[in-house]
């Protein structure tokens, strides 16, 4: 069944990104895409036959941003899934540890008042992965200093600081006198993938994501003994506090990576765990790598979405997903209310 579905979704996935860099304002054919794909990757065909601003369109700004989307996606589903086994919890997700916050602080800085720790054009990125990397060692110390980390403790200090990023977010937006710049961190805060290029940033993201995917699979049956509870993990010779704290660093690694890259992209790491686990099981072995192709899948079409609908303007990626997330939120509530009565 794991395997089925991996097929399955492996060509979505590429048919996906095709359909990702042929729709958007303006309409490249499929066959065209191909084309000029086949072209820069395998000099298939050697001539190019097709105008310069369609060739622009596809390789310089629309593949570089669709591979982006997939690997925000993956990173985040994986992450929400990792996250939910690490404090027992089925509504959490990565914006629950105050990475995103501390991402969107640091974005802020950069943008309001030009805080560019000396990386030129990658100070926007750089920026928000220094704050989101700053909230992550903020919520271990706050969940730490009352003793071993446990979920409990890790979900309150993630809340705590996440608020607390927020006000300091709102309060940089505040204080700015620059209606510009307020309005850019406003659209970077709901999510946005216009940044993607070929690049450094790029390349990061997916080594990050791919690596990730890779560890969280291999550590699948330490996860389950977690998810179960800490008595149970123990039984089986997993030490609960050590797990933790290396998920909650290789989680906001990642959570921070892909934050850093598209801006506070909400609810994939909350919706996708729970279909896939739907698809192949509550096994992380089977669910982590399905996870991933499902959350690729799905900011690729959100994009789309933010691309089309009112083309040529762009709706941030976050409303989109919101959109989609919010239901399933209030669903996936009313059934925990109705095993728990």
């Amino acid at each position: 069944m794991a395997r089925r579905w991996t097929a399955v979704l492996l060509v979505v996935l590429v048919l996906s990104v095709v359909a990702g860099t042929a729709l958007g304002a303006v309409y490249v054919p499929f066959d065209s895409v191909v084309r000029v794909v086949g072209h820069h990757l395998f000099l298939t065909p050697a001539e190019q036959t097709w105008s310069a601003p369609r060739d622009a369109i596809v390789w310089d700004v629309r593949l570089p941003r669709v591979l982006l989307a997939a690997v925000v996606g993956a990173g985040l589903a994986v992450a929400g899934a990792a996250l939910q086994a690490m404090v027992r919890n089925l509504l959490a997700d990565p914006y629950l540890l105050g990475v995103s916050s501390g991402a969107s602080t640091g974005a802020a800085a950069a943008i309001l008042f030009g805080v560019t720790l000396g990386l030129g054009e990658h100070a926007l990125s750089a920026s928000a992965f220094v704050g989101a990397l700053a909230a992550s060692v903020l919520v271990y110390v706050v969940a730490r200093s009352a003793g071993r980390v446990t979920s409990t403790r890790l979900l309150l200090a993630g809340v705590a600081v996440g608020y607390a990023l927020q006000a300091v977010t709102s309060f940089l937006i505040f204080a700015s006198d620059s209606a510009e710049g307020a309005r850019s961190v406003m659209f970077w805060l709901l999510g946005s993938l216009a940044l993607a290029a070929w690049g450094q940033a790029l390349t990061l993201a997916v080594v990050v994501v791919l690596l990730s995917i890779a560890v969280l699979t291999v550590l699948g049956r330490r996860l389950d003994a977690l998810a179960v509870g800490d008595e149970t993990a123990l039984a089986l010779g997993v030490s609960p506090e050590r797990l933790r704290t290396g998920l909650l660093v290789l989680v906001s690694l990642c959570v921070a990576v892909v934050v850093s890259a598209a801006g506070a992209v909400g609810f994939v790491g909350l919706v996708v765990p729970h279909l896939a686990r739907r698809a192949v099981g509550a096994a992380h072995v089977r669910a982590i790598p399905v996870a991933a192709l499902m959350g690729a899948i799905l900011l690729i079409w959100a994009d789309i979405v933010a691309r089309v609908l009112l083309a040529p303007q762009e709706v941030p990626i976050g409303i989109v997903t919101a959109v989609v997330g919010a239901p399933f939120l209030l669903v996936l509530v009313r059934r925990l209310q109705a095993t728990t009565a």
